[in-house]
């Protein structure tokens, strides 16, 4: 699981929807492992060179590690400027390096290198879901999904976007609570 609000404190939505999930998922048997980005400490990548050839820190080795041996995914974030939060991008940079998710060979194209792997992407926003999907066309979720995920081999890919977070009554967000403890029991 990559929590991957870049605000450690707990009293998010997002944070209650990661505990629902692995609590279903733990009470269910299966192993959870967590990342909680806003926890770790990595630099940003600026040059193509250490995006290739540099020495990912500790923490990035850790998740690289967690993520390995994973069979499914589940990654949280709130939708901030039509996508993801600028330090979840850089976590992604970091650790979907050459060598972990992709084997480079001249003239072909990429050996995609975390196939078996099924992913669910949850995240919450402060519009309603349907506008970012239909009007917006979820663009930041599909750089995600396609550019990131897919494309290192990993599907299929479900997701639940949960929008109007900040209005939400409290019926709705346990109906949406409950919703993630069953996905984290069937393992889904």
């Amino acid at each position: 699981m990559i929590q991957g609000h870049p605000d450690p404190h707990p009293d998010h939505f997002g944070h209650a929807l990661a505990d629902a999930y692995a609590s279903g998922a733990e009470q269910a048997g299966h192993a959870c492992k967590r990342i909680d980005v806003a926890a770790l400490d990595f630099p940003l990548l600026r040059r193509k060179e250490d995006f290739e050839k540099g020495t990912p820190p500790e923490s990035i080795r850790e998740a690289q590690e967690a993520i390995r041996w994973a069979d499914h995914l589940v990654i949280l974030f709130p939708l901030w400027h039509g996508t993801m939060p600028a330090l979840l991008k850089a976590f992604f940079e970091q650790v979907f390096r050459p060598g972990f998710a992709l084997a480079y060979e001249s003239g072909r194209m990429p050996k995609k290198l975390l196939t078996g792997r099924t992913a669910r992407v949850v995240v919450t926003m402060g519009m309603p879901a349907f506008i970012y999907r239909w009007y917006f066309g979820a663009h930041g979720l599909k750089g995600l999904t396609g550019g990131i995920l897919s494309f290192s081999g990993i599907g299929p890919i479900k997701q639940n976007l949960i929008g109007m977070v900040e209005g939400m009554d409290g019926a709705k967000r346990a109906r949406w609570l409950e919703k993630m403890r069953r996905l984290g029991s069937d393992g889904k």
